[in-house]
């Protein structure tokens, strides 16, 4: 058995080995089968690519057991099977290496985003690491290897929970795109001074790009610590070759660029995806007649966006008018109208014009509802605003859109003058008419709150400086009715604490829902304006669809009781009687809300607009007498 600290403490460079899952793939394992579960299936064939690897030269071997969490497992029903899945790797990796490498116990990312991105807490993810480091350290690991993270914040809940269950070295690699960044925007240099301070002994990068763009970002990783690097790149960009993946970098070519690394000072170099046997014996050369530079070589000036100091948000008031009503505790009037299914807003607009004439506060821009393929909803709401001259609230989902794609529409947005947004995470695909679409989900409405507060201080999801803060005012959804009220409310908490600056609620049909939930944040202390959503039904089937196929949306049986009695006697009674419950909803609610958003069912809008008939005050007469003067137009 070797000791990893004295590879540490020797200054030399040493080899970790390449890809396992390259090599499964290779030897006829199917990528829908879980890799880790072939230490107990197939300890054979695992066996025999650890022993590759350590004939190749690799000093260090992994354990098969980057996925081996219970998050991962749980995917195949294997969750039950960690601990011996997790010990028999380590196992077998001592077995086939015996004293000529050092075994370093293989963990990587849980799969599920963390906070402040994502639903599962930090506690909860450190807990979950420190099993898999339990189970790995009794198989009788050397080391760990956290690698393939992109999430500072994942990777430091990974260093506690490998800490918390053992004192064996570790080394910490993340993962950077080809700009030198990771996905939530950290660089080389925050990355290492990040890493070193939680306690890695090793800091460093693995996985998704070649060689080359890993040399690039060597130097500000080396110049930002004293601790020990490490670099695992893939063997060049990934080609579909004959329906196939492959990677195209040859062994020659990974050997000339693990030298360039070690003459730069890196201390550990080996392969990730893509990376033979092959590889790694070319590599072996490059490591046995090198050593790494005494110091690093270059130096690296502070960017000036780096180890920004979050700036304090634009006030409440100053963002828009609704944010100014929202802090001056004025009630607010908003309907919803659904984006046009081609490309044609002009129907659409026209409706707007009525909410504008009628003195509506707002228009609620639904971002692809019940997974419709429409107009997006950022550039309807900017048609909105600029055509017809009334606030958007654009609703923004986080469905169809990875972090990078949110990033850059809400700078968009920004740059565009939208301000009110409504974050939620999205209807699946499998609702709407392309069920074979797949969903993003990067973050959550959790994670996505988090996000644009920090735009709103200033900063990207990596903690660097934007210049200008953007100015949105942040609201979340709410499902009163939702049947596990305690999640909901746990979800709805977190959005408050993430940011959120105000809420809209599911449509609600039965008050007492949105009694329950109103008593309870007012129990809680929690201040923040509630706007309930307000549906009025136009028929018993409308009234059925949505109490069975709308997630989210409670319609009671005495609700559609009426309604079934009603349409019985023809369809303008049903839309009658359905204007009837959403006013008498709204007039029972006024208390307790600060606001209501109307949906306007098949773009109906003076349908909508008789519902606010409800607030003491108001009249519709000025949009009633517009649609009169277009239908006498022949508008």
């Amino acid at each position: 058995m070797r000791d990893f600290r004295r590879l540490l403490e020797d200054g030399r460079p040493h080899l970790f080995d390449g890809a396992m899952g390259t090599m499964l793939y290779a030897r006829g394992v199917y990528i829908n089968r879980c890799y880790d579960e072939l230490s107990l299936t197939q300890p054979d064939l695992v066996r025999d690519v650890h022993r590759a690897y350590v004939k190749a030269g690799a000093e260090i071997i992994e354990t098969n057991t980057y996925g081996a969490s219970r998050t991962k497992l749980a995917r195949h029903g294997l969750e039950d099977r960690l601990h011996e899945i997790n010990v028999a790797a380590a196992r077998l990796a001592r077995e086939a290496t015996g004293d000529r490498a050092c075994v370093a116990g293989a963990m990587g990312p849980l799969g599920v985003r963390i906070e402040p991105y994502g639903p599962t807490a930090r506690d909860e993810a450190r807990g979950i690491f420190r099993e898999q480091a339990s189970a790995l350290a009794e198989g009788g690991v050397d080391l760990f290897i956290l690698e393939t993270f992109a999430d500072l914040e994942e990777i430091h809940q990974a260093i506690l929970g490998v800490r918390d269950a053992s004192q064996l070295p570790i080394v910490a690699q993340m993962v950077i795109r080809e700009d030198g960044r990771t996905a939530f925007g950290s660089d080389a240099q925050l990355i290492s001074e990040r890493l070193a301070e939680w306690g890695a002994d090793v800091v460093g990068l693995n996985c998704s790009v070649g060689p080359s763009a890993m040399l690039n970002a060597a130097d500000r990783l080396l110049a930002s610590t004293t601790t020990p690097v490490s670099m695992q790149p893939n063997a060049g960009l990934p080609r579909e070759v004959e329906g196939r993946t492959m990677y195209m970098a040859s062994p020659e070519y990974m050997a000339s660029y693990a030298a360039r690394m070690i003459r730069k000072g890196v201390r550990f170099v080996g392969g990730c995806c893509g990376t033979t046997p092959e590889h790694v014996a070319a590599m072996a050369g490059a490591v046995r007649m090198l050593a790494p530079a005494s110091e690093p070589r270059v130096t690296v000036e502070q960017a000036e966006n780096e180890n920004a100091i979050a700036q304090e948000p634009a006030p409440l008031a100053e963002r828009s008018n609704w944010g100014r009503k929202l802090v001056s505790g004025e009630f607010l009037t908003t309907v919803e109208i659904v984006p046009p299914r081609g490309s044609n807003p002009e129907a659409m607009l026209e409706g707007v014009r009525l909410l504008k004439a009628a003195g509506v506060d707002g228009v609620n821009v639904p971002d692809g509802p019940r997974a419709q393929s429409r107009m997006g909803a950022l550039a309807t709401a900017v048609l909105i605003q600029q055509r017809v001259g009334i606030e958007a609230v654009v609703h923004y989902c986080c469905r169809d859109r990875n972090l990078l794609g949110m990033l850059s529409d809400l700078l968009g947005a920004q740059a565009l003058g939208l301000r009110n947004l409504l974050l939620i995470t999205g209807d699946p695909p499998k609702m709407g008419p392309y069920p074979d679409a797949t969903a993003v989900f990067d973050i959550d409405a959790i994670g996505l709150t988090n996000l644009v507060s920090r735009l709103n201080r200033g900063m990207d999801p990596g903690g660097n400086a934007l210049g200008e803060p953007t100015r949105f005012v942040v609201g979340v959804g709410v499902n009163p009715g939702a049947e596990d009220f305690e999640n909901e409310m746990r979800r709805f908490y977190w959005k408050v604490e993430a940011g959120a600056e105000y809420c809209i609620t599911q449509p609600v049909f039965d008050l007492r829902q949105l009694e329950k939930f109103v008593r309870r944040i007012e129990k809680d202390g929690l201040r923040i304006p509630v706007i309930a959503g307000v549906w009025p039904l136009v028929s018993a089937r409308n009234a059925e669809f949505l109490a069975n196929e709308v997630p989210g949306v409670v319609v009671p049986e005495p609700v559609l009781a009426r309604m079934r009695v009603a349409s019985a006697e023809g369809k303008e009674r049903g839309t009658e009687e359905g204007t009837r419950i959403a006013r008498g909803m709204l007039a029972e609610a006024l208390p307790m809300i600060q606001g209501v958003q109307v949906s306007a069912p098949f773009g109906k809008v003076p349908l909508a607009l008789k519902v606010f008939e409800a607030i003491p005050g108001w009249s519709a007469a000025a949009a009633e007498e517009e649609e009169e003067e277009r239908v006498v137009a022949g508008v």
